[in-house]
């Protein structure tokens, strides 16, 4: 029986990965409305802790995601969807939002960070507006 434990925000966490080739695109939250609609719809629904608000993937950008199959972790703390990206799943217009690698530093110097798979697909500003961050 699918009993879904959120946090005390209410909230549980989404991994997103591409049905076709395995790849992480991203990792969100979900409330119950969000889990809800996904499971009604099949298309992934978001819950945004800055904005507070309910958000249906693509909304904004176009680049919406059709869910393929959904899984729960063995505590029913954890969602993942493999689903169908169509365009970028980043809001920075990158496929994935994973395309930083850590390069570890030596001895007295800092961890940096080196772009991998880092090429847009689209213009944020465009696509969102002048900062670049999805309105809904």
């Amino acid at each position: 029986m699918l009993e879904p434990k959120f946090n005390a925000e209410g909230l549980i966490t989404c991994v997103a990965t591409d049905a076709g080739t395995g790849d992480l695109l991203m990792v969100a939250h979900m409330n119950a409305e969000a889990l809800r609609r996904t499971i009604v719809t099949g298309e992934a629904w978001y819950y945004s802790r800055s904005r507070k608000s309910l958000w249906r993937k693509g909304e904004s950008s176009g680049y919406g995601q059709r869910v393929i199959e959904m899984r729960i972790d063995c505590d029913q703390d954890a969602v993942w969807i493999k689903v169908e990206q169509i365009g970028a799943a980043c809001h920075t217009g990158r496929r994935s939002c994973f395309y930083r690698a850590v390069v570890p530093g030596t001895p007295g110097t800092p961890a940096s960070l080196e772009f991998r798979d880092g090429e847009r697909t689209f213009d944020p500003a465009r696509v969102y507006g002048k900062d670049g961050t999805p309105s809904v």
